[in-house]
């Protein structure tokens, strides 16, 4: 008989796939490392609440995306590198600066470069690995720099650093 009609095991194809990792570092600000165990917290209670209940089929399926929830954020905590804004240069842009930048088509702007799970552009916080941050990263007030968009290239100059509040 052949292998391919044979089914292994049962659950098989009830298992959900692991959230991915990023490739990158996990530099968090302070304030990002609070929100990452906040989630994991929650996350924690959610599946003892769920454990404790009785295991409906919904619930067991609940159960089994905290779980996996859980083990991402874990890797995700166990993998934090929090960075001491105190140590960050004053003169030019790092992780966790306050950015603000002026540009002809768009005005004045200010965003915040912070870690990958702490992003959130409509906030104006945004990731270190993004092509903004990465444009911005190492410039000093008064240079410009070329923020490589989809929507096209935008010149940019930076006109204020502030390393004063990391949220």
């Amino acid at each position: 008989m052949s292998r391919a009609f044979v089914k292994d095991t049962d659950d098989a194809g009830d298992a959900l796939p692991e959230i991915p990792l990023s490739e990158h570092p996990n530099y968090v600000t302070p304030h990002g490392l609070e929100l990452l165990c906040g989630r994991l917290d929650a996350a924690q209670a959610r599946r003892d609440a769920l454990k404790a209940g009785e295991q409906t089929l919904a619930q067991q399926s609940e159960l089994a995306a905290v779980e996996r929830e859980l083990r991402w954020l874990k890797a995700r905590v166990a993998g934090a590198i929090e960075i001491d804004l105190a140590q960050q240069p004053r003169d030019r842009v790092a992780f966790g600066a306050g950015v603000t930048v002026d540009s002809a088509e768009e005005g004045e702007r200010t965003y915040r470069i912070v870690g990958e799970d702490e992003a959130d552009v409509e906030r104006g916080l945004v990731s270190y690995v993004s092509p903004l941050a990465r444009a911005l990263i190492g410039a000093r007030i008064g240079e410009e720099v070329t923020w490589q968009r989809p929507a096209g290239d935008l010149r940019v100059e930076i006109v204020g650093i502030d390393y004063g509040d990391d949220t």
